[in-house]
């Protein structure tokens, strides 16, 4: 499969209202879905004061329990601009059943909210947060937290972009170590002038803030040529088998674009179309463990306006072309995106948005999946 079907969407980045909730519903599950290896394990629906639950990432700690932190929106105002703390979930049995009560990681400490996170074990055993601060459409600053006790407790923050003070986009799941120890923080740079998010403000410019001692000290490298000046958004990478870092980002052009680097995330060759065709919206790519394949998650939809379906595909050729396409989740007013990947040893985990369109919950709703490995391959 070389590529899925052609698809333009019209949104602006990050922006969508909010609804306000009565009745406020967590529910853990283990339901079948469409195949027999899916199953729904927890679904984070918003209700009184918590118009939202979203964005959220995976780390599993060395008593085996699996983390879980994810935004959580408080207050009367679920958009990106309302007021967020961090919240987590665990769970003791490998992603089959999921804690019942939210424990707080982080406050709010913007002025705005906290929001967006990825976890990641360091090479050298410690655990490293990574959220947005955010105080206003023109301040949006990557943090950084070490926890050297298995998330009991976290270091102050270390505000990982310094040499400038804009708005930049990190999505959830996002920031990856090399095998030669580097870090690599993709980030979309959006400028609003006069401090009012407007159109002009959606066209990101694409960069990598890198990290040689475990996310102590950032640079910033040259930004990704943009030859077409289209609009670039939400960026990600990977790691491939050669040592290239394949970097993928969301558009408006109904596909993907790639980036590659052969010098560790220090220069880029300039945006081009990849083969993932997809709406306006990010996609994720991760390594599976057991098999050394890409395992892709996307939108693969063909009309305007929608993030659904909610697709699987798998790569044995570092990208160059997908197969084992399967659909997780169809329903036509669904909203399926920035989705984290967390691999066990039998199964994967995806912890994504699952809202509900017409009803104003297209971010609102946070749902975790879980996947059996081998499914996955037939």
């Amino acid at each position: 499969m070389k590529s899925i079907l052609p698809f333009t969407i019209s949104a602006v980045i990050f922006l969508f209202p909010a609804v306000i909730f009565h009745g406020c519903k967590t529910t853990s599950m283990s339901s079948k879905g469409l195949y027999d290896g899916r199953e729904i394990v927890l679904r984070l629906e918003p209700g009184p004061e918590n118009p939202r639950n979203s964005e959220g990432d995976f780390i599993t700690l060395r008593n085996g329990r699996i983390l879980f932190i994810y935004s959580h929106f408080a207050g009367a105002s679920g958009g990106d601009f309302g007021n967020a703390y961090l919240a987590s979930r665990y769970s003791d049995d490998k992603g089959k059943t999921w804690s019942q009560k939210d424990e707080k990681v982080v406050g709010q400490e913007g002025d705005m909210n906290v929001m967006s996170i990825s976890l990641l074990r360091l090479q050298n055993g410690e655990i490293a947060l990574f959220y947005a601060r955010k105080n206003s459409a023109s301040d949006c600053i990557p943090m950084m937290r070490i926890s050297t006790d298995e998330a009991k407790t976290w270091s102050d923050p270390v505000q990982c972009i310094t040499d400038r003070k804009e708005y930049f986009v990190l999505n959830n799941d996002r920031v990856v170590q090399l095998k030669n120890g580097r870090l690599l923080m993709p980030v979309s740079l959006h400028i609003s002038p006069g401090g009012v998010w407007g159109p002009s403000s959606a066209k990101g410019m694409m960069y990598c803030y890198i990290s040689d001692d475990n996310g102590r000290n950032w640079k910033a490298v040259k930004e990704v040529p943009n030859p077409e000046d289209i609009i670039l958004q939400e960026p990600g990478v990977i790691e491939l088998k050669n040592g290239d870092i394949l970097m993928f980002m969301r558009t408006g052009e109904g596909v993907q674009y790639v980036s590659y680097s052969k010098d560790s995330g220090e220069t880029w060759s300039p945006a081009s179309r990849g083969n993932i065709i997809s709406p306006r919206s990010p996609a994720s790519i991760e390594r599976i463990p057991s098999t050394g394949d890409l395992l892709l998650v996307w939108n693969n939809n063909g009309t305007d306006q929608k993030r659904t379906p909610f697709n699987i595909a798998v790569s044995k050729d570092e990208g160059k072309t997908w197969e084992n396409m399967k659909i997780l989740e169809d329903d036509p007013d669904g909203w399926y995106c920035y989705t984290a990947i967390h691999f066990t040893k039998k199964n994967v985990l995806l912890g994504h948005c699952a809202g509900n369109r017409p009803k104003g919950t297209s971010l609102a709703v946070t749902q975790i999946t879980r996947l059996d490995l081998d499914w996955i391959y037939k």
